[in-house]
């Protein structure tokens, strides 16, 4: 369970945007899901331009009944806005799908998400292959407003919707031989272009990992929505990983393998690139990458005469929630 303490990095209440601007149609018109009225937004999202675009998405029935019971606003930020939902949509890192930002949102469309299966396997007491129903089945959802900070130097900030993955690992008891968390992402050429091309260079499925106490760690979440309704495929549906305090690619997308295992798993970009993407990948100001600095990042939307720039937070603004993690390492040779 997520402890409700107050940290720097919380805002007070009046600074909460207001649930309701995150609430999809069915939040709102539950009772009325067959009247007229449920056919759009309601006036106060449609008010709000960051909103502009958030549209009601065709949801499994598992996911509107958890979202009539989600906790709202369980972890917010300071004085943050929220990245508008199509630039949060249509900005995207998903290389499956394409290397441009853009080809998330134009060819994600193509994957099939129902039925969706998760093998969970390695030291574990209860392995097996699971529906996301499955896994979320016993845990409210979670509105929880994170950084995201990319290893590009650009950053979001996204009003998730999920569980705690602590939550998530308890329920499939690990064994004590259990050091390491490895997550593995869907691998479907057929509806995943990005791996039919050039690109293709990426020795593929996408594999990513967490040391046992990272993916314990209370802000480590499993997520299955944003913005109030359900993940777009774009953003990793139906299930992804988030991870604040770290670069983006740590938050690896469209989970179908979850293994507990005894070693530091070989995860994707740092077998690909050791020199230039370490396995924890926390964000540090202080630690450049080789062909850019990460001093400074560009919060999205920006533009051309208004880059909105801004100076990069040590573990992107979670420092006093997850210093204690890394006592005693050498950040800048544990990157």
């Amino acid at each position: 369970m997520l402890i409700r303490t107050p940290r720097r990095s919380d805002c007070l209440e009046s600074e909460v945007t207001p649930e309701a601007l995150y609430l999809n149609r069915r939040r709102f018109m539950q009772g009325a899901a067959f009247s007229a009225a449920a056919a759009g937004l309601p006036a106060i999202a449609q008010a709000d331009p960051r909103y502009a675009g958030v549209e009601p998405a065709n949801a499994p029935v598992w996911f509107d009944e958890k979202l009539r019971q989600a906790n709202w606003g369980a972890v917010t930020v300071k004085n943050e806005a929220i990245t508008p939902y199509p630039d949060a949509t249509h900005y995207n890192n998903f290389y499956e799908f394409g290397p441009d930002k853009g080809d998330p949102a134009r060819h994600a469309s193509q994957l099939v998400t129902e039925p969706w299966v998760v093998t969970v396997d390695g030291e574990v007491a209860k392995p097996g292959k699971y529906s996301i129903e499955d896994l979320v089945s016993d845990a409210a959802l979670e509105e929880r407003i994170y950084r995201l900070r990319c290893v590009e130097a650009w950053s979001m900030v996204i009003p998730w919707l999920g569980v705690s993955l602590a939550d998530l690992i308890s329920r499939l008891e690990p064994t004590t031989d259990a050091k390491y968390v490895r997550f593995e992402t869907l691998a479907r050429p057929e509806q995943m272009p990005g791996m039919r091309t050039g690109f293709s260079l990426i020795d593929w499925p996408y594999v990513e990992g967490l040391r046992m106490d990272e993916a314990m760690h209370p802000l480590s979440l499993i997520a299955v929505g944003m913005y109030g309704r359900v993940l777009p495929n774009q953003n990793g549906a139906p299930m992804r990983l988030v991870v604040p305090w770290k670069y983006g690619f740590k938050s690896i997308k469209s989970i179908v393998r979850i293994s507990f295992v005894r070693e530091q798993p070989a995860t994707t970009w740092e077998s690909m690139a050791p020199q230039e993407y370490g396995f924890y990948a926390n964000v540090n100001p202080n630690v450049s990458h080789p062909r850019w600095s990460q001093a400074r990042e560009r919060r999205l939307p920006g533009s051309l005469f208004s880059p909105n720039v801004r100076e990069t937070q040590m573990f992107n603004g979670y420092k006093e929630e997850v210093a204690h993690l890394y006592t005693g390492m050498d950040l800048r040779k544990n990157y």
